[in-house]
């Protein structure tokens, strides 16, 4: 049904949770906020920072940016090392390229440290394209991204295009984009958030995206 894949990054390829929850509590450790209860930060996870700090933390504009600052100094040397592979999602994305798929990196994550982690893992050799957020937040929102990565390979068929991802943030910028999209149950949400929002498919491992495509 499918001949273009656009993969989220964190909470599909890779568990970064470690990494990423790290470099908050660091964060906000910096700005006198102190927690130490890791959970309260996976929320975190998908979503463009600038928006968390303010939603859960309710920072202003310049705490915000401090914040973020302090999250990538952090990541930049430690938290971008703390990640694995989802079991299956490797042998996966090779089997989407054994079968002719195009397969896209579609993640709010910034450039810099996706590639890394890509490269890190040596799955970057799969991936067609890897449309990223920018560190100075011109390019973030999930819509963008996967308009981004249309626009610079070329593609315009999006009714050939599925994205898979693991939060809200996916859904609602793969219908925004005019795509459908996958939920993976592996990764930082869960069935009730995808049912809510209106997922067009709900997954429990990476193989079961084979079955969709």
């Amino acid at each position: 049904m499918y001949d273009i894949v656009l993969l989220d990054m964190d909470g599909t390829v890779a568990d970064t949770g470690l990494g990423i929850t790290n470099a908050v509590m660091y964060s906000l450790n910096k700005l006198g906020i102190m927690e130490t209860d890791r959970s309260k930060f996976y929320k975190f996870i998908g979503p463009p920072l600038v928006e968390s700090y303010s939603e859960y933390y309710g920072l202003d504009e310049e705490k915000t940016n401090l914040a973020i600052e302090y999250y990538r100094e952090y990541y930049r040397e430690k938290g971008i090392f703390e990640n694995n592979l989802y079991d299956g999602i490797k042998e996966t994305i090779i089997e989407l390229k054994n079968r002719g798929k195009k397969v896209l990196l579609a993640t709010s994550k910034p450039e810099v440290f996706s590639l890394d982690i890509l490269k890190q893992h040596d799955i970057y050799k799969y991936f067609d394209f890897c449309s990223c957020a920018t560190l100075d937040g011109t390019r973030k929102q999930k819509v963008d991204i996967i308009n981004y990565a249309f626009e610079q390979t070329g593609i315009t068929d999006r009714d050939k295009a599925l994205m898979v991802g693991d939060r809200k943030h996916d859904i609602i910028g793969a219908k925004k984009a005019g795509i459908k999209v996958a939920a993976v149950l592996f990764g930082f949400g869960n069935r009730e958030e995808f049912e809510e929002y209106g997922a067009d498919y709900i997954i429990e491992r990476p193989e079961d995206l084979l079955e969709i495509v």
